[in-house]
């Protein structure tokens, strides 16, 4: 005969067993519940040719009443004109079934970017649930990143005289007449995971992902390279970026500008970067001048892009390390964009300055020098300056 102990055993054993089952048996009949209906939903789409919609959105929300008036403008809430919001859309376009749409994903992503905000309070705003805003903005950014090239890519051959024209205005010199780019790296603020934290401490003593980008004579983004850690050098990140590896910009016969701290290059690459000081006659110094002149449009390009999604970028991503050169990439790619239908707005004079350089990157074996090109270049520029 079984003791009273063993008995009470075996019966809260059965007890937890049929509570464990009769849960499971709820969850399974749930599940196949929400199958049925998934079922019927592309059965009828299959039917009717038309997508679903089973998601309900709260028009009343203070911020969809501002999308749905189409006479409001938008800058204030998403920092986008209405122009710019629809071109967006239309880029990011994609075959959707189900779920919330586009249009709600886009305006619920932008907005995100906008201010700052944690999914919780994003999640507030639009009255959808968080996992709901996680989710829509982890998509929203890994569609942006799929689809850089639409909005970020190089010029055609027959535009270059054009964009070389440009960085002639621009610098005030005719001597840069094959000049069709700048070049230059920007540090984005991150909060590294505890275990790898040095790896992402900079030169300027904070912890960030770089994003190295070329840009045109309007400040438009050409291409960009965005993930390494802050602890590594500018010069490293080029030489591992794609346009370098594969010479594809600029063509020959054309040159970047850059700053100080990548070593000037003849071969592969044409990357032609100021005298290094103290410089030695006025020769140097005037070159000088003019190339800073020419290449500052690329920190012009990151304080525009910073200064429009200020409360991101200019403080410490809330994001993963490994989520963040998604968010990051987003960003360029609609500063881009914004360019591209006369959304422009200019920087914040606190974000531009930033005098901080590292020291110069080295030449490796296979590159050779192009001392000589900008020794010509400097020497056509005194040739060309016409003093005041």
């Amino acid at each position: 005969m079984p003791s009273a102990s063993v008995c009470m055993s075996i019966a809260l054993f059965l007890v937890i067993f049929l509570r464990v089952s009769a849960t499971n048996r709820s969850r399974n009949q749930a599940r196949r519940r929400r199958g049925l209906q998934r079922l019927r939903m592309l059965v009828d789409q299959f039917m009717t040719g038309d997508p679903t919609t089973y998601c309900a959105i709260n028009h009343n929300m203070p911020i969809l009443r501002l999308w749905f008036d189409v006479e409001t403008e938008l800058r204030q809430d998403f920092r986008l004109t209405r122009r710019v919001m629809h071109s967006l859309q239309r880029l990011l376009q994609r075959d959707q079934d189900h779920g919330w749409g586009n249009e709600l994903e886009v305006l619920i992503y932008t907005y995100w970017l906008a201010h700052g905000l944690s999914y919780r309070v994003v999640a507030r705003v639009f009255n959808v649930p968080k996992v709901t805003v996680h989710c829509i903005i982890h998509r929203v950014a890994q569609n942006i990143w799929d689809n850089l090239r639409r909005a970020i890519d190089f010029p055609q051959t027959v535009d270059l005289p054009a964009v070389a024209q440009e960085f002639v205005n621009i610098s005030g010199t005719p001597a840069f007449h094959n000049v069709v780019g700048a070049i230059d790296g920007s540090h984005i603020r991150i909060k590294p995971l505890q275990r790898h934290r040095l790896d992402y401490l900079n030169y300027k003593g904070f912890y960030s992902v770089n994003m190295q980008a070329i840009c045109d004579s309007n400040g438009r983004f050409l291409d960009i390279f965005v993930g390494y850690p802050g602890s590594v050098h500018d010069t490293r990140i080029m030489k591992n970026s794609s346009f370098y590896t594969t010479r594809r910009y600029p063509p020959t016969g054309y040159i970047l500008l850059g700053y100080g701290g990548y070593p000037c290059l003849e071969t592969p690459i044409c990357l032609i970067t100021p005298f290094k000081e103290p410089v030695h006659g006025e020769v140097q110094q005037r070159f000088n001048y003019y190339q800073s002149r020419g290449r500052s449009i690329i920190e012009r390009a990151f304080g525009m892009m910073k200064t429009r999604w200020r409360s991101t970028l200019f403080r410490a991503l809330e994001v993963k390390p490994t989520f963040a050169p998604q968010v990051i990439a987003s960003c360029a790619f609609l500063h881009n964009v914004c360019m591209d239908n006369g959304d422009t707005l200019v920087p914040d004079e606190d974000i531009l300055m930033d005098d901080a350089q590292p020291p110069r990157g080295h030449m490796a074996y296979n590159e050779t020098s192009g001392n000589d090109t900008r020794n010509r270049l400097a020497a056509l520029v005194s040739d060309n300056f016409q003093a005041p």
